[in-house]
């Protein structure tokens, strides 16, 4: 199966991690908003205790640069850049040669739907695995704004964040959520990437079209979208995991997100 665009596996780490943080660093406000109303979603925010803080996404957005501090929408953004460079570099870097491993080195034709869902589980997978300590201190990080008002901060940045969990929960604590991680992370990387491949390919056969940054463009953001649907219901458990150490398993996160939330949509 020989490509002449195909480059190598350091190359498409380098460029992956570069892309990845890049797009990082410019959505990392909304990635904050994202997790302070996933987080906000918990038991008695809604009981008659108080109304909820976060209202929306933009809402959100804007009540975290009112009290905080437009800063305060990058929180996070340190560790956000190791897990982009390890995770982003290594799930695109280590796709093509996982689906040319699955499907073998002669095979000749278009790769099956199901390899390329299977590559990108594994590479998704294998590469949340490696990065989980660095999307568990960017989540920290984002809930920091989440504290009563004169509790003081856990931590004074990314590396005391690291050094703090380490010290007082043990390495183990950095694996915190492993298992929603890697559900989401490989189901979104499955979605992402298996979708992009045959979305590109779709749109390669409409006349007009080439294999240029615009058909990219457009694969991405179908692919994206695509993703982002399927991958929304694990993220939530994933956040709440990583952000409250109270849930002792995934099953248990998962459970009572869903009562939980089924309680508050029945009350109103």
């Amino acid at each position: 199966m020989s490509d002449p665009y195909q480059i190598s596996f350091a190359q498409a780490f380098l460029c992956s991690a570069f892309a990845a943080c890049f797009a990082e660093f410019c959505t990392i406000p909304l990635d904050t908003a994202k997790v302070r109303l996933q987080l906000q979603k918990k038991v008695g925010i809604d009981d008659g205790v108080g109304l909820p803080k976060y209202k929306g996404l933009l809402g959100t957005v804007k009540t975290i640069a009112r009290e905080e501090g437009i800063s305060a929408l990058w929180k996070g953004i340190v560790p956000g850049l190791h897990r982009q460079c390890l995770y982003g570099g290594l799930r695109i870097g280590l796709y093509d040669p996982v689906k040319t491993f699955l499907v073998g080195s002669a095979f000749v034709g278009e790769v099956p739907l199901y390899h390329m869902i299977l590559a990108a589980l594994l590479t998704g997978a294998l590469a949340i695995t490696i990065a989980n300590p660095t999307d568990l201190v960017k989540v920290r990080l984002q809930a920091e704004g989440q504290l009563p008002t004169g509790v003081p901060k856990r931590y004074s940045g990314a590396i005391d964040a690291y050094l703090t969990i380490l010290r007082q929960e043990g390495i183990g604590a950095l694996w915190t959520g492993l298992g929603a991680n890697i559900a989401r992370n490989a189901i979104i990387n499955a979605a992402e990437l298996a979708s992009y491949d045959k979305v590109k390919r779709t749109i390669l056969k409409i006349p007009g079209f080439m294999d240029n940054v615009y058909t990219h463009l457009l694969a991405g953001l179908g692919a994206g979208l695509f993703a982002v649907f399927i991958g929304s219901p694990v993220d939530v458990v994933k956040s709440r995991m990583m952000g409250d150490s109270t849930y002792k398993s995934t099953f248990e996160c998962f459970l009572k997100t869903l009562l939980n939330e089924a309680k508050r949509v029945i009350r109103g």
